[in-house]
């Protein structure tokens, strides 16, 4: 069906193509696991529609499609690269189907709209913030320095400083981060007491680095609780997730699991939830640990309660046995890592 669809008569009007490319998106979505051929052939119909819509309608049907996993790719690169950022936004921030490559290629030709939507991800690489902070400007800064989600490199770091160095809204996001080393830490202090000097912002922003320590002492003190058995798994995970501390929670799950920082945030912010539903079985976390971690997630992603719901019950259903498989092959890799 698709594929004769993707026949489309040239001299169609734009208002019948915006129906067609409705009507056939609703069939594709209803397919959780579309074949390959079913993919390239929505595809074609995508991508010869999009250019005859206009913009409200190319926004209408980017939103409806951003977070969707079996989006074409191609599609997906061509929402995101609309020259409309209205169009662009909301796939540039949800979509999981976007590499790296695709963001940076973004990142360096589109707008600073384009550029704070992807600011927003819930996960940046240092490649992909190595062109934000070149290229952002402040509200790019402001974005990028307070996502929790943005890994910075050396080089990415230095530049936000310098580039943003003399914008105490920079600063005092940075202050906020959780996931500062402490060198890192006192490079921000010193340019923000420089920047705002003995005002009330200075009191603010030390305030903040303040809290962002006690913070990170705290996570420190309750993993000792935990392997003293002061304090149960389920209690601190709980915690952190309704405190929306996203870093530290991947934290405590690292350790209780013995994998990466990195493979724990990783997990806890994709869209996908198998990643993390895998590893609270696999440490036998309850349903309602499970809810307040969906619940962070729903927070951070824009997931809807419905989503949510679904998810915890899915988790329910999920095999022990199998989140044990998994967690043991991810130690192994992480091992030989």
């Amino acid at each position: 069906m698709l594929q004769s669809l993707s026949r489309m008569p040239a001299d169609m009007s734009s208002d019948s193509r915006r129906q067609l490319l409705n009507a056939v998106t609703d069939l594709f979505l209803l397919d959780g696991e579309p074949s390959d051929t079913s993919k390239s052939h929505y595809g074609d119909i995508a991508l010869r529609t999009l250019p005859h819509l206009e913009s409200e309608d190319r926004k209408q049907y980017a939103d409806s499609v951003a977070a969707t996993p079996s989006l074409p790719h191609e599609v997906a690169v061509s929402l995101a690269s609309d020259a409309d950022s209205e169009v662009a936004k909301l796939v540039l921030k949800l979509s999981p189907v976007l590499t790296d490559t695709d963001l940076a290629a973004i990142a360096v030709s589109q707008t600073q709209a384009h550029l704070t939507a992807i600011a927003e991800r819930a996960r940046l690489s240092e490649s992909v913030t190595d062109i934000l902070v070149e290229r952002g400007d402040s509200g790019v800064l402001r974005t990028v320095s307070g996502n929790e989600g943005a890994q910075f490199s050396d080089h990415g770091f230095d530049r936000l400083l310098q580039r943003g160095g003399d914008d105490v809204a920079v600063g005092e996001a940075l202050a906020r981060r959780s996931d500062l080393s402490p060198q890192r830490v006192q490079r921000v202090l010193r340019i923000v007491e420089q920047v705002a000097e003995q005002g009330e912002r200075s009191k603010d922003s030390a305030d903040l680095a303040k809290q962002a320590r006690q913070q990170r002492l705290e996570v420190k003190l309750l993993l000792s609780d935990l392997r003293a058995q002061v304090r149960t798994l389920p209690e601190v995970v709980t915690m952190l997730a309704d405190e929306d501390r996203a870093f530290h929670l991947a934290q405590v799950l690292a350790s209780a699991a013995d994998i990466s920082n990195e493979q724990a945030l990783r997990v806890l912010l994709q869209r996908d939830v198998s990643g993390i539903a895998v590893l609270g079985r696999a440490l036998n976390l309850d349903a309602e640990t499970f809810r307040a971690m969906l619940s962070l997630r729903g927070r951070r992603l824009f997931f809807a309660a419905k989503t949510i719901e679904d998810d915890l019950r899915d988790y329910g259903r999920l095999d022990a046995a199998t989140a044990d498989r998994t967690m043991r092959f991810l130690r192994l890799k992480t091992k030989v890592a």
